[in-house]
Parts: structure tokens; sequence; C-alpha cells
């Protein structure tokens, strides 16, 4: 039996100098230590042997195994290895050519852009507030002038997320950022009641709207609220504060101009345009020929407004703003589907 081994070990070791690839290492492994191989016969004859026999012919057995999977372990090594060699000749690997560019993660635009604008209001000594983007419609809308039913309250269709039982004041997605002010007056006021503390905050946040989405309009979007109260705050400094802010976001030469609104937290009111920076206001596709393009609305602080939020308005005025990052960010680079922002189409996303 043990020269049965042994010419079995190697003939197998004769076959294996001959194999050149993987088919043929493939062959020979079922061939040699498969389990039809004549080792593995042997060691399915081991029952046949006397007690004395079967334990030498068996550690002889696996000897022999060993030995073929050690030098099946080795030749497969050698024949990577040359196949690889092979691959580089043939091939021409010219490993002076460029890698491929690694895509590097980024802030979305529309966070850019909300960035810009709080680090241009930063810069101008507002401190940012945030306030819930779920509301109640007191706050959201009767809080701001907006009674039940009143006609405004068609310029925003609201998602309400809890009716129910609660009559005139259901549970809502906020429908713009101006919320916000009631809840900071409110906090300023609980400071000191007998005299309230001057405010100036802008409050960015995502806003929501039951609206037929179109290539301008969006049911979500960012806004920035701005909101200024004090003593002796006139609509001077309203203007002076936005001028200022249109100089730092679209160049120290833009030109400003204010048209006459109607916003029911404000009085008076007004939409804020400026100059088209891509004509220079001598009329293009994106003003509509009109030379100017409109950034914001704003106005002064309607009294209702500020004695719900706990300030006199005898002796306090202030102003309010409401911008959308996205908007401008529409104007600014000349894009034509708001819908781009939402999409998460990396085709779109990777310019910014």
């Amino acid at each position: 039996m043990q020269d049965k081994l042994n010419a079995i070990e190697k003939a197998a070791l004769e076959s294996l100098e001959s194999v050149k690839d993987q088919a043929a290492l493939d062959a020979w492994r079922v061939a040699h230590v498969g389990r039809s191989s004549p080792l593995m016969q042997v060691f399915s004859e081991l029952g046949k042997l006397s007690k004395e026999e079967r334990p030498v012919v068996g550690q002889a057995a696996n000897k022999v195994k060993v030995a073929l999977e050690a030098a099946l372990a080795e030749r497969t090594e050698a024949v990577k290895a040359a196949a690889l060699a092979k691959s580089l000749e043939e091939e021409q690997l010219d490993v002076t050519l460029p890698g491929r560019t690694v895509n590097v993660g980024r802030l979305h635009p529309s966070t850019q852009q909300l960035r810009r604008v709080l680090d241009i209001l930063a810069d101008m000594g507002f401190q940012v507030y945030t306030s819930p983007e779920v509301e109640s419609d007191e706050i959201n809308f009767q809080m701001l002038n907006f009674p039940p039913h009143h006609p405004a309250r068609e310029m925003q269709d609201s998602f309400y997320v809890e009716a129910g039982d609660r009559g005139d004041n259901p549970i809502l997605m906020r429908t713009h950022t101006s919320p916000g002010q009631i809840r900071a007056m409110r906090e300023f006021v609980a400071m000191n009641p007998s005299d309230p503390p001057a405010i100036r905050i802008a409050l960015p946040g995502m806003c929501f709207r039951y609206e037929q989405v179109t290539t301008r309009s969006e049911m979500q979007f960012n806004q920035v609220e701005g909101l200024v109260v004090g003593k002796g705050i006139t609509f001077a400094d309203l203007k002076g504060t936005i001028a200022d802010f249109a100089r730092r976001m679209f160049g120290q030469d833009v030109r400003t101009r204010f048209r006459a609104s109607y916003f029911p937290f404000t009085e008076p009111s007004a939409e804020v345009d400026v100059e088209c920076f891509v004509c220079g206001g001598k009329g293009c596709q994106v003003c509509k020929n009109s030379g100017w393009l409109e950034i914001m609305g704003c106005g002064m602080v309607h009294p209702v407004v500020l004695q719900n939020g706990g300030y006199d308005p005898k002796v306090y005025s202030g102003f309010a703003w409401g911008m959308g990052p996205e908007r401008q960010l529409l104007l600014r680079y000349k894009i034509n589907d708001i819908r781009y922002f939402w999409g998460n189409d990396m085709r779109f996303l990777s310019q910014f």
C-alpha cells in the first residue's frame, strides 16, 4: 500500500508541473485530490485493512494529501503570477494615464445660498432665530392679522396635519417663516415685560404650501425672515437695511427699487426689486425685459402684530421682510425650473 501511495504522489506531482492555466489547475484538482481520485480511493479502502495496518496506511495517505494540496497552492500562485505578467505585457498598461476623478461630497446649493444670506445678515448684526415647522393656525395666521375666513388666506394654501375638533385653531405645516416673529417677540418680552429689548433677528427655515408644482413654484421651499423691532424704527431704516443687503449680495453697484404691495402683517408693504445683474438693467429673458428682478417682500410690522407679540405699538415700531434663497439662485444662475433643487439629479447638483 505504501508503494501505491508513493506512485500516486509521484504521478500527481509530475502532472502538476505541466499545468499552465487556471482551467488545467481545476482539472488537476479533480483528478488527483477529488472524491474519485486514486488517493481518495485509498481512504475508502481503509476499512478493509487490519487494525494494525489501518493507522499506518491512514497516516501515510494523509501525508500524501497534505503534500499534494501544498503543491497545488504553490502552483496556483505561480500560474496567477504568470497570467498577470502576460496581461501586463500584452495589454501594455500605461501607468502614466491619469486616474479617475473621485467624487467629493458638497453642500446642497440651497444650503450654500442660505448660509450666504445668513452670513451677510450676521455681518449686519442680525442674530439667527429658529422656529418650529409645525404651527397652530393661531400662530401661523391669526396672530399675524389673518382672522379666520379672511380672504388673504387664499394667498397661501396650507397642509393641515391635525384638524379634528380644534375649531379655528388646527395644526398645520407653516406656510411662511413669519410665525417666528410672534414667538421671537414673546420671548424677548418675557426677558423684561416692563421694557422689552430691541430685536434684530433673521429667521431661516423650510415652508410648506399646498400648491400646484410648476417651474416657478414648489410645495416646499426655504425662506429667510428678517425682523427688527425697537423705538423710533422707520421705513427709512427698512430701505437702508435692504439696500445694504442687496449691495452685499449682488454687488456694490446694484440698484434697488420698492413697489407698493399688500401683506396682512405689514403696513405699509412693499416688493423689492434689484436691477437685473444679467443684462445690467437693459432688459433680457431673465428679467422679462423689465430690467428688474424681484427678490423679496417687506414692510413695517403691523400694529396688531406688534401687540400680539407683546410690544406696545404706541411705543415700538419695526420692519420685516421675507426672501427665498432658491428664488435668488434661479435669478443668479438663470435656472428655468425650481424643481431641480429637490429632484436629486446629480448632474444638476454637481454644478454648484
